[in-house]
């Protein structure tokens, strides 16, 4: 295992524009460490640096006590799964897993230990003898991971390994994945993780911490449920949760919110988060703390609602601004297009983000 560092880690192209903006990150040994963010948000560019597959236009990338910057990639101590599984496909199985090794001279006794040990922890021992046209994409997926784990490396990179499968064998993927991470750990094998995704449901079941980034700059580094119960900023709010965060602009007014002529009264403890700070501001709740209620909330048209089963996702219209909340199955039958509901947020849910985006309802912890 190794610890990954990124000091001040920059990427201009040659057109002058700047990709990468001195970034700073940590990632522990055996982390599970999630890159996430919108296309163009240069999260796999800073992975190709992590790799060796991209310039440095500034910066370190160091992994363990080692600067990598002018290493080659094989010279890293890395190994890299990417989207395109890149399966040799007139190699079986057993060939493809151990290719590398075989170019790395190892012995032949090396090479079958390692491949054995490799097909139990993926259990694709009954896959050895197959070509990769004879495989699924859930099978092709674990023998890519093969190939990169029989190298036994300091660190892994995943650049969105599982944006080709379906959303089944996508959900049963992440649970292997993690698994795997999981059982390194416990065997003392390498398992420090950097995994790419735009995906945010994968970057909150898989990684032990999330980094958010947006056109090239880190807007927060924390564990899952810290991004969603207390999200640094705006974007990170309307990025992570799904659905995502209801951000609605008005104005902050003593005790209350406006928007439009519509006016929320606020509870004290969030009033107490805010010490006092008024003006333009947006407010921020997720669809899931928002309850039906008779009394004080703010009252919206309903303009579409879609019945999951267990629960009804309702669209509406707040004085000109598009809400959404989740309720429970039962409250569909009331939910006609057209009608007006009035919602208020759970306690201690909602958020309050200034004219920059800034979170400046966190409450202080001790």
């Amino acid at each position: 295992m190794a610890r990954l560092q990124i000091r001040n880690l920059e990427k201009t192209y040659a057109n002058a524009f700047k990709a990468v903006h001195g970034i700073n990150l940590d990632v522990e040994d055996g982390e599970f460490m999630v890159l996430v963010g919108p296309s163009g948000c240069a999260k796999s560019t800073t992975l190709r640096m992590i790799a060796g597959l991209e310039s440095i236009s500034g910066g370190d990338v160091v992994i363990g006590d080692t600067v990598v910057n002018r290493l080659q990639p094989g010279k890293r101590g890395i190994a890299m799964v990417f989207q395109n599984y890149a399966l040799y496909p007139h190699m079986k199985v057993r060939k493809n897993l151990s290719f590398g090794l075989r170019l790395q001279r190892a012995s032949k006794a090396e090479i079958e230990r390692r491949t054995a040990d490799v097909a139990r922890i993926l259990e694709i021992e009954p896959l050895l003898d197959r070509l990769p046209k004879e495989l699924s994409g859930g099978q092709a997926q674990r023998v890519a991971l093969g190939r990169a784990l029989i190298k036994e490396p300091k660190v892994f990179l995943f650049d969105e390994p599982l944006s080709n499968l379906d959303a089944k064998l996508r959900a049963s993927m992440r649970v292997r994945i993690t698994d795997l991470h999981r059982r390194l750990k416990e065997e003392g094998m390498s398992s420090t993780v950097i995994y790419v995704t735009h995906d945010q449901t994968e970057a909150m079941t898989m990684g032990d911490r999330i980094c958010v980034m947006k056109d090239g700059r880190i807007m927060q580094v924390a564990d899952p449920k810290t991004l969603y119960d207390r999200p640094a900023n705006a974007f990170v709010a309307g990025f992570i949760g799904s659905p995502e965060m209801n951000l609605i602009e008005g104005r902050l007014d003593g005790a209350t919110f406006r928007v439009g002529d519509q006016v929320l009264a606020l509870p004290d403890e969030l009033m107490a988060r805010l010490r006092g700070w008024t003006g333009s501001a947006t407010l921020g709740i997720r669809p899931q703390h928002l309850r039906l209620n008779t009394g004080s909330g703010l009252t919206g048209r309903v303009t579409g609602a879609e019945f999951m089963g267990h629960e009804v996702v309702l669209h509406l219209d707040v004085a000109g601004a598009r809400m959404v909340a989740v309720l429970p199955s039962a409250d569909y039958a009331a939910l006609d297009r057209g009608a007006e509901v009035r919602l208020s947020p759970e306690p201690g849910t909602a958020h309050v983000f200034d004219g920059a985006g800034e979170n400046v309802s966190l409450p202080v912890l001790n």
